[in-house]
């Protein structure tokens, strides 16, 4: 029987070396070598860290945080190499929750089958 943390680390490297990844982490070091792409994907990362701090908080978020960041959103969607790299982020984040549902299906059919019971 194999052991559960081998395979995990196992899956850890399959996603190192997925094309999803290595698309990535392309992307994220064409924006991390462009100084301005760069301050601007900084801005928007603290933008957001900031806002799910406060939620996880449970604060109040203020209309105002609320523009602020939406602007900031679109600001960062207009830059070519920012866009790609959110748009890489979104392709890997589904096989992400892709493996997620898979790994998560034993659980699933044993409480799914207590309900049914």
């Amino acid at each position: 029987m194999p052991n559960i943390y081998d395979s995990a680390y196992d899956l850890e490297t399959a996603i190192r070396e997925s094309e999803e990844f290595k698309a990535l982490k392309q992307a994220y070091d064409e924006v991390m070598n462009d100084s301005s792409a760069k301050q601007m994907f900084d801005n928007f990362r603290e933008t957001q860290m900031t806002l799910q701090e406060k939620q996880m908080q449970g604060q109040e978020i203020s209309e105002e945080e609320v523009e602020k960041a939406r602007q900031v959103v679109e600001v960062v969607q207009q830059h070519e190499a920012i866009s790609k790299l959110m748009e890489e982020e979104q392709r890997l984040n589904m096989v992400i929750n892709d493996i997620s549902r898979i790994i998560t299906k034993p659980l699933e059919e044993l409480y799914g089958s207590e309900a049914n019971a």
